[in-house]
């Protein structure tokens, strides 16, 4: 599994996350409209904002998913904030970079992803 490296401008972005006060709050259902519309419009089973935290992805919404976070190192969101533009891996079984992620391997079992 290939590792994401830590964003060259990594205490700046985790500053900017810190100040708008949602890490670790209590679900709001204006963020969990947004997933229902999207796991809807796209017909994909599971939808998640995703906050890269300083040791974790922990999930502001989740449509589809009883977890609320996993693992920084295992997550494609942090693979996703290193990019400028749409980060899109069509099969991830195929993709050598998470082939055998654990979370492609085993529960949830991603596929596709799009972040």
């Amino acid at each position: 599994m290939k590792q994401p490296p830590i964003p060259y401008n990594e205490q700046e972005r985790l500053d900017s996350l810190n100040s708008l006060n949602v890490l670790y709050t209590p679900a709001e259902h204006r963020f969990d409209r947004i997933t229902e519309l999207a796991s809807k419009l796209f017909d994909v089973p599971m939808c998640l904002v995703s906050l890269v935290s300083g040791n974790c992805q922990w999930f502001k919404s989740v449509q589809g998913l009883t977890v609320s976070s996993t693992s920084r190192e295992s997550s494609f969101c942090a693979h996703a904030i290193l990019q400028t533009g749409p980060f899109i891996v069509k099969d991830a079984l195929l993709n050598p970079d998470f082939a055998d992620n654990p979370l492609v391997t085993g529960f949830p079992h991603i596929r596709f992803y799009a972040g």
